[in-house]
C-alpha cells in the first residue's frame, strides 16, 4: 500500500480556500505559504503534490540571467 502524501491536507485546504473564494489565488496565499512550508520539509519526489512548486524552482533556476 503506498504512503500517504505527507502534504496531501494542505493541497486539500487550498482548494478548500479556492472554492471558497471564487478561485481568487490572493485570497489564499496563507494556506498557499503552509503548503511551500510542508514541501521544503521533504526531499524532493516525496510528495506528488509538491511536483508543482518543484517544477517551478527548477524553471526559475534554469531562467537566471546569467551576470557578466
Amino acid at each position: 500500500m503506498p504512503q500517504k502524501d505527507p502534504c496531501q491536507k494542505q493541497a486539500c485546504e487550498i482548494q478548500k480556500c479556492l472554492q471558497a473564494n471564487n478561485y481568487m489565488e490572493s485570497k489564499c496565499q496563507a494556506v498557499i505559504q503552509e503548503l511551500r512550508k510542508c514541501c521544503a520539509r521533504y526531499p524532493k519526489g516525496r510528495s506528488l503534490v509538491c511536483s508543482g512548486f518543484e517544477k517551478e524552482e527548477e524553471e526559475k533556476l534554469t531562467l537566471k540571467p546569467t551576470s557578466k
